[in-house]
């Protein structure tokens, strides 16, 4: 059997890197997605200072990071998310359900001690397939 590729991409309009990675990893039908934070990619400010905005900035990047590569939110697997604080679990939760709507993949939610940035909330991964 040959070994599959990993195909790297960062695609525009989402948020800019912090470190030396990319956003997507796919192999053949796998998808991953690494931590991404609730960036507006135009502005790089936050998109809010509360857990369901920064939560829905996320969605909408991983749509548009799932649309660079073939899927979208109804072909995701399973998504980590990590908060800064626990109490933040329902605002997360309520913007989330928003755009997983009928389709509820796996999840793990973590609490962290810290992120990356001053004034991240939360933190989400996720593995999908591609739409074929």
């Amino acid at each position: 059997m040959k070994p599959q590729r990993v195909e790297t991409s960062t695609p525009p309009n989402t948020p800019a890197l912090i470190g030396p990675y990319s956003h997507i990893a796919k192999v053949g039908t796998w998808i991953t997605i690494g931590g991404t934070a609730g960036f507006d990619p135009v502005s790089g400010e936050l998109a809010g200072h509360d857990a369901a905005s920064q939560t829905r900035r996320i969605l909408e990047s991983f749509e548009i990071m799932l649309a660079s590569v073939g899927s979208d939110l109804d072909h995701v697997v399973h998504v980590n998310v990590f908060l800064r604080d626990m109490r933040d679990f329902e605002a997360m939760n309520h913007a989330y359900v928003e755009k997983f709507v009928a389709h509820r993949p796996a999840r793990t939610v973590i609490g962290v001690k810290e992120l990356p940035r001053p004034g991240i909330l939360l933190t989400m991964n996720l593995t999908a397939v591609t739409r074929e």
